[in-house]
C-alpha cells in the first residue's frame, strides 16, 4: 500500500493578490489554485468571472476578506468582443446559434447603437449566469431547461468606446457598475442593430482603482520562491 500523503500546513497570509485569471477555469477553481499556492488558511474572491472570461480577480486572504464587499461593490471595466449576426442559446460562443442575419454596419452604426446603452438602463439577467434562485444558480436550471422568472435590474453603463472592429467582429471598452451582465448587453447591442449579436470574448480589466495591468497570472506565481 502506499503511504498517505503527508499534509501541507496551512499558513496565516493576509492581504489582496491580484490575479490575472485564466480562460478556462472557474473564479473558485483558480482561487483554491492561488490559495494552494501560498498555502493559505483563508481566502475569497471579490466577484465571479465566467470560465469563458478572462483577466482580473481579485484574491483577498486572511484579514483582507473583512474589506471584500468594497471590490464587491466597485465599479468593473471591461473589453468585451461581440460577434454580430449571430444569436445563441446562451448569450455567448458557447452557445448554440439559433438564429443568423446578415451584417452590413458602419462604425457610425455601431457608435450609435452603444450610445443608446450609456447612462442608467434595466437588464434582464441571464439564464446563464452565477445568479442564485431558491438557492440554486441560474445556470443550473439553464442546463436543466427549466426557464425561471427574472426581474429587471437597475445598473449603470458609464462609457462604451469602440476598440477596433471590422464586418461582424467589433471589440469594445465597457466601464459599468457592479452587476453588469456584459453578455445581456451585446446581446441588447445586437438587437438595437436589428442583426443580433453573442459575447466572443470577454476580460475583464479594472475594478475600482485595481488594473489589470497591475495582476500576476498563476503560472508567474508558481514560479515565484517564498
Amino acid at each position: 500500500m502506499n503511504a498517505p500523503r503527508a499534509r501541507i500546513p496551512r499558513r496565516a497570509v493576509h492581504g489582496v493578490l491580484l490575479l490575472d485569471k485564466p480562460l478556462g477555469l472557474s473564479s473558485n477553481d483558480a482561487l483554491q489554485k492561488a490559495k494552494r499556492l501560498f498555502r493559505a488558511e483563508k481566502a475569497g474572491h471579490t466577484g465571479t468571472l465566467d470560465p469563458l472570461a478572462s483577466g482580473l480577480l481579485p484574491l483577498c486572504f486572511g484579514a483582507a476578506t473583512k474589506f471584500s464587499q468594497v471590490s464587491l461593490d466597485a465599479d468593473k471595466a471591461y473589453r468585451a468582443t461581440l460577434r454580430l449576426g449571430q444569436r445563441t442559446s446562451t448569450g455567448d460562443r458557447e452557445g448554440e446559434v439559433v438564429e443568423e442575419r446578415a451584417v452590413a454596419l458602419d462604425r457610425a452604426a455601431i457608435d450609435a447603437a452603444c450610445a443608446r446603452f450609456v447612462g442608467p438602463i434595466d437588464q434582464m439577467p441571464p439564464m446563464h449566469s452565477a445568479l442564485k434562485h431558491e438557492g440554486k444558480a441560474l445556470y443550473e436550471y439553464a442546463r436543466a431547461g427549466v426557464e425561471v422568472e427574472r426581474e429587471p435590474r437597475r445598473v449603470t453603463i458609464h462609457a462604451i468606446d469602440i476598440v477596433d472592429g471590422d464586418d461582424d467582429r467589433w471589440t469594445i471598452d465597457v466601464r459599468c457598475s457592479k452587476g453588469t451582465y456584459i453578455r445581456t448587453l451585446a446581446e441588447d447591442i445586437g438587437q438595437a442593430l436589428g442583426c443580433g449579436a453573442h459575447l466572443a470574448a470577454l476580460r475583464r480589466t479594472g475594478s475600482g482603482p485595481l488594473d489589470l495591468a497591475q495582476a500576476v497570472t498563476i503560472e508567474q506565481l508558481g514560479a515565484m520562491d517564498e
